[in-house]
């Protein structure tokens, strides 16, 4: 049988890096779009170094924010490959800070990617997926998207914009045969907060954490099964439903987790 193709943004480090390693293991062939080049070069190494039998990987430089740039990638996906059946928009930025006083380039460069990037990826592979007979489309939200989080409030909205996009799309798309999953992410072990905009400081510690290849092994396990939704851990359904059943109370915990520190 051919093997599946999947094509992933951010995947020069994280969740995307870690995802693209667990999908070439699982033998499909993965298609990375990323701006480090040099990150995407080293990714290459460690897949062709994974044992046999393992999927190709096709390193794509570019920039989710720019449509025309996620359009071509996906016409060299094609090229090299001839399908493609998953596509993992996981691509994103972190904001912390008030939203009245943050650097409009800060949450406008986080805007422009955890949204704009998520809708150029979609727009550009479910044309793909049509022509192939269906697929499978698995957005990498956060588990912030369903409750007010001070101070993180640019991420969170645009979280809960993917996660909403996620159901809809899901309707939109299901007689075309290609399903979509929401992943609700927690607090993973990654380069994401160090290259989170805005003020450094308040981020603190404390909740419990889980390691990008934790997560990317779920996200392998949900394009077999094709969930509607993916939530690792109990505590994280805790957070979502604490998010519904007493939202203030959760909104003043974020609060606390995320209020910069006087004097920085």
């Amino acid at each position: 049988m051919q093997r599946q193709v999947a094509f992933i943004t951010g995947a020069s480090s994280g969740i995307g890096r870690a995802a693209a390693i667990a999908f070439a293991r699982a033998s499909y062939h993965v298609c990375g779009l990323a701006r480090r080049a040099e990150r995407l070069d080293s990714l290459q190494d460690e897949i062709a170094a994974l044992p046999a039998p393992h999927g190709e990987f096709l390193a794509l430089v570019g920039d989710v924010r720019d449509s025309a740039e996620v359009e071509a990638a996906v016409e060299r996906a094609l090229e090299r490959f001839g399908r493609l059946d998953v596509l993992v928009a996981n691509a994103g930025l972190g904001h912390h800070g008030a939203v009245a006083d943050g650097k409009w380039i800060h949450i406008e460069t986080v805007l422009r990617t955890n949204i704009d990037g998520v809708l150029h990826s979609i727009r550009a592979a479910v044309p793909a997926m049509r022509a192939n007979g269906g697929g499978h489309i698995l957005i990498v939200t956060s588990v912030v998207a369903g409750i007010h989080s001070p101070y993180t409030a640019t991420y969170a909205a645009s979280k809960a914009f993917a996660s909403s996009l996620a159901g809809s799309l899901r309707l939109e798309l299901e007689d075309d045969k290609i399903a979509v999953t929401d992943v609700l992410v927690g607090r993973t072990t990654t380069e994401f907060n160090q290259n989170r905009l805005g003020s450094s400081a308040g981020v603190r510690g404390g909740l419990p954490t889980m390691s990008a290849a934790e997560v990317a092994e779920a996200i392998v396990r949900a394009a077999e099964h094709q969930p509607r939704h993916v939530i690792m851990r109990f505590f994280d359904r805790l957070i979502l439903a604490g998010g519904v059943v007493a939202p203030g109370i959760m909104a003043r915990l974020a609060k606390r987790q995320y209020k910069p520190v006087e004097g920085e």
